[in-house]
């Protein structure tokens, strides 16, 4: 347990970040989901489930929830993943 105050702030702090960046991961998952799925269903709304959630995964690498080069990979892989079921459809 921590002893002096300002161990003890930090350790506010930490968890209140650690519960943001919760969030902001949970929420990229969900909007990468998204957009798969209604890419899959063919849904009129597709292509901005896609804009949403490469929008997301920017702003949490802008943020430092997630590191550059993991949102690069992260766009890329979900923009091939679409592109293969547009072509497959």
């Amino acid at each position: 347990m921590a002893n002096t105050k300002s161990q003890i702030k930090r350790n506010r702090q930490n968890e209140k970040r650690r519960l943001r960046n919760k969030a902001v991961r949970s929420e990229l998952k969900t909007r990468t989901k998204t957009a798969v799925a209604s890419a899959e269903a063919g849904a009129e709304n597709a292509e901005e489930a896609l804009r949403v959630a490469v929008k997301r995964i920017d702003m949490a690498a802008a943020k430092g929830v997630i590191h550059k080069n993991a949102a690069a990979r992260r766009k890329s892989r979900l923009m091939r993943r679409i592109n293969r079921i547009r072509q497959s459809a």
